[in-house]
């Protein structure tokens, strides 16, 4: 088992922070890396730095759990598991190295394996947070077999430090695949939303799926036999890896436009829809990235029509970052967040005015 002999164990001085900001009726904003500022509502409240509490706890490769404080680097963590020749599948974004294991779960961004991986959530094994009742608690655990409290592990991935301060977690990883081959193919979108359709009904092992520009990018992953019998069938030009990680990242020159950028999340197998502006479609179309000045009002109500949702990734004037949720919704996250941060300490207004 690996442990970090650089590892800083900070979280007396966090708690200490959160009860002194009760006793003085003062709200914290969580920050770790920042790499995610530009996402949320702006918070008006006093500063808890998370970096200092940083390190692996643990590490065996042959379990496929790691467990990190929340302040260590993702870009340390990815270097680790690369060693092992094991991966974080959900492929969050690092933003340049800023981000940090912490800021990853509680945003809860995936990368472009997401739709045949799965998320963010899907990989927490277990955490510990501080509430806002400045109590130090531990949910989940470090194996799949121990499920006590797993569902609010759970829900700590995206909520943006709404119910708590993550200081640890526990997430499962995977061995990388054996093969991996990634091509180009000239197609509309149209065309690529039907090839991909039917790749999924043929089981072909895609692990990343993107058009932009009249051309599909994928990336086939898996055994040497399916990836190749895959290539046999799809045919295509060779592309350099590095595209994913420039999409990931958000590095594309189509991300360099001035305009908001909008991200819609729908159903799969979502037809294409007119939208107005710029758009990239990832995850097979699951994910489209969007560069508008349409209203908010107009691009939500094409994403709510499809059955999706869209959250603006550009902190503009009279905008709302995060899709608007259904009454019951709300009500629903009002109550946990009464449960866990009763007295509203940590990022107020983060996600929603009254949340």
């Amino acid at each position: 088992m690996r442990r970090d002999p650089l590892s800083i164990d900070d979280s007396a001085r966090l708690v200490e922070q959160v009860r002194s900001a009760l006793a003085d009726k003062q709200p914290l904003s969580i920050r770790g890396g920042d790499s995610k500022a530009f996402l949320g509502r702006p918070v008006d409240a006093q500063a808890i730095d998370t970096r200092s509490h940083r390190g692996i706890v643990s590490y065996d490769p042959s379990e496929l759990v790691i467990t990190a404080r929340a302040g260590t680097p993702l870009a340390e963590i990815d270097a680790i598991l690369d060693e092992a020749g094991q991966m974080l599948p959900c492929e969050p974004p690092t933003f340049g190295g800023a981000a940090t294991v912490g800021g990853a779960v509680a945003s809860g961004l995936s990368g472009p394996r997401r739709p045949w991986a799965g998320s963010v959530r899907d990989f927490i094994l277990g955490c510990r947070i501080i509430t806002g009742e400045a109590k130090h608690l531990r949910f989940g655990g470090q194996v799949m077999k121990n499920v006590a409290g797993y569902d609010v592990s759970r829900l700590i991935g995206g909520s943006f430090g709404c119910l708590g301060l993550i200081t640890e977690v526990s997430l499962k990883v995977l061995p990388k695949p054996r093969e991996a081959r990634c091509l180009t193919l000239a197609m509309e979108a149209s065309e690529a939303m039907r090839e991909l359709s039917a790749w999924r009904k043929a089981s072909l092992p895609v692990s990343g799926a993107c058009h932009l520009d009249g051309t599909l990018h994928v990336r086939l992953e898996g055994g040497t036999g399916s990836v190749r019998a895959a290539l046999d069938r799809i045919g295509g030009e060779h592309l350099d890896p590095a595209f994913w990680t420039s999409l990931r990242e958000q590095r594309l020159a189509f991300f360099d436009d001035p305009r908001p950028l909008w991200r819609l999340s729908l159903p799969n197998d979502t037809p294409l829809v007119a939208l107005p502006g710029d758009a990239l479609l990832d995850w097979g179309g699951a994910q489209r990235w969007l560069k508008s000045d349409a209203p908010a009002a107009t691009i939500r109500q094409i994403a709510s029509a499809a059955g999706g949702h869209a959250t603006c990734f550009t902190q503009a004037p009279g905008i709302e970052p995060f899709h608007p949720l259904a009454a019951p919704l709300m009500r629903f996250h009002r109550q946990l967040k009464q449960r866990l941060d009763p007295h509203g300490v940590f990022n107020p207004g983060r996600m929603y005015s009254d949340y």
